[in-house]
């Protein structure tokens, strides 16, 4: 991991290596980068692509900025890592929030940007979407924490397919993971929150995006449904559509063979 100055803050993003072209991916809200090693980095390393991550702002060794910011400067700061890198223009992979901050990175410096993949992509948030996130920071700025087994509970029905938790070793295994995560919300946390709720509809803005466009929807996601991601495909002049079956919010780790494939074929071309 380091830790460099880029776009004003401090900026954690880890090289893993590779010596093709670059790919940075790029987590959604409350998430650190560490999250793609399990299953995205070593399948891209394998692809041959240079693979990094990082760290949003809000999620620390980044600066959290808890005072507020904006897509717009999520996305500067990936543009500022990929400059910082120096080798070349990059491609970049995203989820929910980060499917925001790569589609917005091509939109505003398309000479720094090969291709973007944009897992549970989305334009804007239903009503249903807008209201989950107000909760939540309202939840936060009350000070209200949920007990830990009932949080992984109702995050395993918000962002796991039915398909997953079928079966009960595998359900509990998932509650486990989630409630070991916790059930806080940091100020950065709370700031990137904010950062969606700030979101307008943009499904005109991405008509204009110039590189090319994967839109990855989970089948059984309930926190961005897949109408939501068809939107996206739907605007961007030959973006390509793939929607991956039995995964909820969180199916680049419940399918990852599935979205693995589908990333890697997209970003060598085929």
């Amino acid at each position: 991991m380091t830790v460099t100055h880029l776009n004003g803050i401090r900026l954690s993003w880890t090289d893993h290596g590779g010596d093709g072209p670059p790919v940075v991916l790029v987590m959604g809200t409350g998430s650190p980068g560490r999250v793609w090693q399990t299953h995205q980095v070593p399948a891209l390393r394998d692809a041959g692509h240079r693979v990094l991550t990082l760290d949003n702002r809000g999620i620390p060794p980044t600066d959290e900025c808890a005072h507020g910011f904006t897509v717009d400067d999520m996305a500067a700061d990936v543009l500022a890592l990929v400059a910082h890198l120096d080798a070349g223009p990059a491609a970049l992979v995203g989820t929910s929030l980060g499917s925001r901050v790569v589609i917005e990175a091509g939109l505003a410096r398309p000479d720094l940007v090969t291709r973007v993949v944009a897992m549970a992509a989305h334009a804007r948030l239903g009503p249903v979407q807008r209201a989950v996130t107000a909760g939540e920071i309202a939840l936060a700025d009350a000070g209200v924490e949920l007990p830990e087994d009932y949080h992984a509970a109702v995050s395993a029905l918000q962002y796991l397919s039915p398909a997953t938790l079928r079966a009960d070793r595998e359900a509990q295994d998932w509650l486990d993971i989630l409630a070991f995560a916790g059930a806080g919300v940091s100020k950065g946390h709370r700031a990137q929150l904010q950062v969606s709720m700030a979101l307008r509809d943009r499904t005109e803005a991405y008509r204009a995006l110039a590189v090319p466009l994967l839109v990855l929807a989970f089948a059984d996601d309930a926190a961005i449904p897949p109408h939501l991601s068809r939107e996206v495909a739907d605007a961007v002049p030959g973006a390509r559509y793939v929607e991956i079956a039995d995964a909820g919010h969180y199916g680049y780790l419940e399918r990852p063979d599935e979205v693995n494939r589908a990333t890697v074929e997209f970003l060598s071309g085929r």
